[in-house]
């Protein structure tokens, strides 16, 4: 069979699936991407697209998302054009709606399109506006814009892709009869717990066990739509109660979601407002895959916020990991835990119940042991990756024109 896939990022989303794919050596793969990088999967044919231009800073503000994804968009057909003309045609497209898949049934029209559709902007409900910002006409314009690229994805595919219920709800019902939930799956036989574990702080003579007091936290950027700025208030509080805790941050100092700050950043803020011990205080940047699995096999307690928003894979691969965690209740997190079963669930802006959850269990092994167990029982039954890669598979052998 021939396979086509397209992502801004390599391999994205589609990294397990491209794996299983490619042990069949007759299978072809081609996957369209506009990023540059030394990952390579062997039975995968990689082609860079390179965008002709960037949004003209006249640009209306409300179209700006869409006009990069059109300009996005157009690159890819580009290449897929090339491809055509080489005598490539796929049996199924497999993309995300980020713009890249817009103009791939004009190319391939007779090709089945399954779609990943991440998310769909509503002005009440969910991201916008949690925060407290009274949405004017304004705003409500801009977050319908932004929904452009996706609608038109929804129109052209045959079938899509959520990975959770709540990412589906978002999604206008007349769309739902063309999408099946579908978590990307977590890899359960590298997520383990480690009671040997060693964790060794980049850049410092510091290493850290199990049997190290540790609160953990890890995002791709440093945000408030992770709760970052809650995050560092709770870590003031708990480093103040707790002489012998580690507060151990994964991630990179930017924002990834949501609007950023200017001539600062949410780290460079929350250090000059919080009274911390920073010899306790540890920012590792981005890691390692197998440096960033050994934290979370480390940690005494794991910390996840989010917004009601896209659920992060670092929550299941903590949970997998076999972490206590503490999250925020919001409504994504609640899809996968359960209060006081699998985790402990808080308000998101209520620091001091945060802190004083974290701590109770601290103190409380016996608890804490047996959310861990709850935790990582989760994923193996829901989110397996095991499980769950053959079903995506399927969808994309059963969708395919052969």
């Amino acid at each position: 069979m021939k396979f086509l896939f397209s992502h801004r990022n390599f391999p994205a989303q589609f990294r397990h699936i491209l794996f299983e794919l490619s042990k069949d050596t007759s299978n072809e793969i081609a996957f369209i991407t506009g990023t540059k990088n030394d990952i390579n999967i062997k039975g995968v044919k990689k082609y860079l697209y390179h965008l002709k231009r960037e949004v003209p800073k006249n640009c209306h503000r409300y179209l700006k998302s869409f006009e990069e994804a059109v300009i996005h968009g157009q690159s890819v057909a580009e290449v897929a054009i090339s491809l055509k003309k080489q005598g490539f045609y796929p049996d199924v497209i497999y993309a995300h709606s980020w713009g890249n898949s817009m103009f791939l049934k004009d190319v391939f029209p007779n090709t089945p399109q399954l779609n990943y559709c991440e998310w769909y902007y509503n002005p009440t409900g969910a991201d916008i506006g949690f925060d407290g910002e009274v949405l004017n006409e304004d705003k409500l314009a801009l977050t319908k814009c932004k929904n452009a690229q996706l609608l038109i994805d929804l129109v052209n595919c045959n079938r899509g892709i959520c990975p959770t219920q709540w990412q589906k709800q978002q999604i206008p019902s007349e769309f739902h009869n063309k999408i099946e939930v579908l978590h990307d799956g977590i890899d359960t036989e590298y997520f383990v717990p480690d009671q040997n574990a060693i964790f060794k702080i980049p850049n410092s003579n510091i290493t850290l066990t199990a049997n190290d007091e540790v609160v953990t936290y890890a995002t791709r950027g440093m945000e408030p739509y992770r709760g970052f700025p809650q995050f560092m208030e709770i870590a003031e509080k708990l480093l103040k109660r707790r002489p012998n805790l580690h507060i151990v941050i994964g991630g990179e100092d930017r924002v990834c979601y949501g609007p950023k700050l200017v001539n600062t950043t949410y780290k460079e803020l929350m250090l000059k407002k919080c009274d911390l011990d920073m010899d306790r205080v540890h920012f590792t940047g981005g890691l390692p895959y197998m440096e960033y699995k050994k934290l979370l096999q480390i940690s005494s307690v794991h910390v996840y916020l989010t917004y009601p928003f896209i659920l992060s894979w670092s929550l299941l691969e903590a949970m997998s990991s076999g972490c206590c965690v503490v999250a925020s209740d919001t409504a994504p997190v609640r899809e996968v835990i359960k209060n006081n079963y699998n985790g402990v669930l808080v308000d998101f802006y209520d620091i001091d119940k945060f802190v004083n959850t974290i701590d109770s269990l601290l103190n409380d092994s016996i608890t804490s042991q047996k959310l861990k167990q709850k935790a990582r029982n989760t994923i193996l039954s829901s989110y397996n990756l095991k499980s769950l890669l053959p079903k995506h598979i399927m969808i994309l052998k059963n969708l395919s024109r052969k």
